[in-house]
């Protein structure tokens, strides 16, 4: 099979717009995700911001594409899922530098972020990839809101899945992702990711470094305490206390069209009522971002965690380690 003629009536999310991506065949427009079938990369890069698991001592070896099927209103990464920013690239370029990523920084990992609107690309990349020798395990950074068809493709391509789960709110996800079938789609997801992988093996065997599993993120949002109360009680209830977990803090508001509390940083009385009630839960596999000390003042002051990708480095012109830990993700044992 093709796995190209997928753009030519696109169902590749949830959202299942159907619109013919495909250049090739006069098609070319772009879907929900704003994207046509010439893959675009907003960066390549060793990033030093995931889970202790996935950087290591090298880094995560992140391929960040433009576009996104969900385009949050609050996303961190607006630049690239909002703005389209990225280049062209064909499959022997974007082969040639991931390559030369892996080589020059010795990272751990393949790391895609948003990739699900071109996973037809991906697919072919991983499968190219393995046939020249690079076995280093393939991460499938992910919104949560998936198919289960594309996810069921994606299996012999993937070695571990990092997940959002961001709502259990469907008006939430309404307003923010227009989405509000978010929840029980993102539920679905992740059963499937968790029925092909498990849970990330670094928690199960306690090895420093992960090769292969599942690992969910739920980032806090200001204003939305309810929300992550319930998100993560859900998961708490279909997978068990041994799911891990990463609980973030790193929200910034630089979305235009935020309204009430969405326009603030998450406070530190919000954090510790979610980090209260994740500990009652007792999650046994818990990463945290214990948010950074903001001062009166400093609202302006720019996350670590938020990327310029007009830059070279977009997590800082110091090289990507700069940004870790001054914003440090913890796995929390008790």
């Amino acid at each position: 099979m093709d796995l190209r003629t997928l753009y030519e009536n696109c169902r590749l999310c949830p959202r299942q717009c159907g619109v013919n991506r495909s250049i090739r065949n006069r098609g070319g427009k772009t879907g929900f995700c704003g994207e046509a079938d010439v893959v675009r990369v907003a960066c390549i890069g060793a990033h030093f911001g995931e889970e202790p698991p996935l950087t290591g001592t090298n880094g995560s070896g992140t391929v960040f594409f433009s576009g996104c099927s969900l385009r949050c209103a609050f996303c961190q990464n607006r630049q690239i899922s909002h703005e389209s920013r990225g280049d062209p690239l064909d499959m022997v370029s974007l082969e040639s530098r991931v390559q030369e990523m892996v080589r020059s920084e010795k990272t751990h990992n393949i790391n895609f972020v948003t990739p699900d609107h071109f996973f037809p690309h991906v697919f072919q990349l991983v499968s190219s990839l393995r046939k020249t020798g690079y076995d280093l395990p393939m991460v499938y950074n992910l919104s949560g809101y998936q198919s289960v068809g594309l996810l069921r493709m994606a299996k012999e391509y993937a070695d571990i899945y990092l997940p959002d789960f961001k709502y259990a709110d469907r008006a939430l996800a309404a307003s923010l992702s227009r989405a509000a079938d978010y929840p029980e789609v993102a539920l679905e997801a992740l059963t499937e990711m968790v029925r092909q992988k498990g849970f990330l093996d670094s928690c199960v065997k306690d090895c420093q470094v992960a090769a292969k599993g599942v690992l969910v993120r739920h980032l806090i949002l200001p204003g939305q305490l309810q929300n992550s109360i319930d998100a993560l009680t859900t998961l708490r209830v279909e997978f068990g206390p041994e799911m891990p977990l990463s609980l973030m803090s790193q929200y910034h508001p630089v979305g235009r069209t935020l309204k009430g509390p969405l326009k603030r940083f998450l406070e530190k009385e919000e954090f510790d009522a979610v980090y209260a009630h994740v500990r009652e839960l007792g999650f046994r596999n818990l990463f945290v971002q214990f948010p950074a000390e903001r001062n009166e003042g400093l609202s302006n002051v720019r996350s670590p965690f938020l990327p310029d990708f007009g830059k070279t480095r977009p997590f800082g012109d110091a090289g990507q380690k700069a940004m870790h830990p001054p914003v440090d993700i913890k796995k929390v044992l008790w």
